[in-house]
C-alpha cells in the first residue's frame, strides 16, 4: 500500500523517472515542436514516443489536475513533459501529443 501512496506524488514520480533515465525536462517551443528546455535539440512528433503517462489531482482542489509524460526521441533522448489538463491545459502541448498519439496508432495498424 505505501508504493500507491508515494506513486501519487509528482514529485516521488520525477525522481523515480529521473534514476530510469529520463533526465531531461521538455517543453513544446512556440513553432510547435518538442524541445530540451536550453532549445538545443528540436523534435517532430514523428522523432517522440510516449512511453508512459501519470495523472496528478490536487488534493485541495480537484480541479489542479495534472498530466507527466514520459517521452523518448528517436537521437534517444529521454525526458518528461507536463502539462495540466482541463480547462488550464497548453493547448500547444496537446496539440503536438495529440500528433504523437496519432502518428502511434497509425504505426500500430501497418504492423498488423
Amino acid at each position: 500500500m505505501q508504493d500507491k501512496v508515494e506513486e501519487r506524488s509528482l514529485v516521488n514520480v520525477l525522481n523515480r523517472l529521473r534514476k530510469d533515465g529520463y533526465k531531461y525536462d521538455f517543453k513544446v517551443s512556440g513553432d510547435g515542436r518538442l524541445c530540451t528546455m536550453e532549445e538545443k535539440d528540436m523534435f517532430g512528433p514523428e522523432q517522440v514516443r510516449i512511453v508512459d503517462f501519470y495523472r496528478f489531482e490536487g488534493e485541495s482542489d480537484p480541479d489542479d489536475m495534472s498530466i507527466l509524460y514520459a517521452l523518448e526521441t528517436t537521437t534517444g533522448l529521454k525526458g518528461t513533459l507536463s502539462n495540466s489538463y482541463g480547462p488550464y491545459a497548453d493547448e500547444g502541448v496537446d496539440n503536438f501529443l495529440k500528433q504523437v498519439e496519432d502518428l502511434g496508432k497509425n504505426l500500430d495498424k501497418k504492423d498488423k
